[in-house]
């Protein structure tokens, strides 16, 4: 099963939402029906923009208490310092991703960043 974890600004639109997922899918070499599921901080989780994408593509949103993302901080591929200082992890979108494909996940595709958005990808381990 494939998650991508998302970490977004506030009020970030859908379009660009949807650019960086499909950008992170081809990225890693998966089309979007390989998708099972997005996963974001548990505060971004009403974002009007991530929801219309979880909505259009009939993805479950899973939303990872802020506190939970620092355990997930040794398997980050990538490092943001900003990140790092309000979360305790160096990307989260890596970190949610892995968070909710759940224990022994892997990372298939590091964050991408554009402007608003990043986007990771991690596979379940069963």
């Amino acid at each position: 099963m494939i998650t991508a974890g998302i970490g977004l600004r506030p009020g970030t639109p859908a379009a660009e939402v949807e650019a960086c997922l499909d950008q992170t899918l081809t990225a890693a070499g998966l089309s979007p029906s390989a998708l099972a599921r997005l996963a974001t901080l548990a505060s971004r989780r009403d974002e009007p923009g991530l929801t219309a994408v979880a909505q259009a593509h009939d993805l479950t949103l899973i939303a990872i208490p802020d506190e939970a993302l620092a355990g997930f901080e040794a398997s980050c591929a990538t490092r943001s310092t900003r990140i790092s200082g309000l979360y305790g992890v160096g990307s989260v979108a890596e970190a949610a991703a892995l968070a909710a494909a759940g224990p022994g996940a892997t990372l298939i595709q590091p964050r991408i960043a554009t402007a608003r958005v990043t986007c990771a990808l991690a596979r379940s381990a069963a």
